[in-house]
């Protein structure tokens, strides 16, 4: 296991951590609130150090593909459901924010999915407009952390790109599945 892939293996190994900070967390126990911000910061950077070193040394491998995409997910999953209406926070993400990106998250699964079964390989690349939404949800979840009145600007922004993102990728999806439907026609 390269270097870039043990650091998408501590991300996933955070969230546990993570999470049962957001489930513990009230406002007497104010440290879980800080740790948990700890814990999402230091596996966002993460998540930047682990992209330029496999980018940087040419590491990138079949298992980075796939841990790199899961770590930012289970941690995303977990920050928007665990800040969510059910949280003890104060600022938390209103539930449709949550169904958003939940819902974009299960549909590009779902897609991988249908798309594996059929052409019994996939190719997971990120897009300009994944990135640009995996910045903002985490941007947006450390605001809400830090109970910043500027989580509610940030979400609005997230959730637009989770919007655009998702019709992208569907778009993208579809593209892949009729490639596959017209090879085989033509034999």
């Amino acid at each position: 296991m390269n270097f870039a892939n043990k650091i998408s293996t501590f991300r996933i190994l955070t969230v546990p951590f993570f999470i049962a900070c957001l489930i513990y967390y009230s406002p007497e126990r104010e440290y879980l609130r800080l740790l948990a911000l700890v814990i999402f910061v230091l596996a966002v950077i993460s998540d930047a150090v682990d992209g330029y070193i496999a980018r940087k040394s040419k590491q990138q491998s079949k298992a980075g593909l796939i841990l790199d995409p899961l770590g930012d997910k289970l941690l995303l999953m977990g920050a928007f459901i665990f800040l969510s209406p059910m949280s003890n926070m104060p600022l938390h993400f209103p539930l449709w924010v949550t169904w958003i990106v939940i819902s974009r998250d299960a549909i590009i699964l779902l897609g991988i999915v249908v798309i594996y079964m059929v052409k019994q390989n996939i190719d997971i690349r990120p897009t300009k407009w994944g990135k640009l939404t995996t910045t903002f949800q985490m941007v947006s979840a450390t605001l809400v952390l830090m109970q910043s009145s500027l989580a509610v600007f940030f979400w609005w922004i997230a959730v637009i790109f989770t919007l655009i993102s998702g019709v992208d990728y569907i778009r993208r999806g579809f593209k892949t599945l009729y490639a596959v439907d017209s090879t085989r026609s033509n034999h």
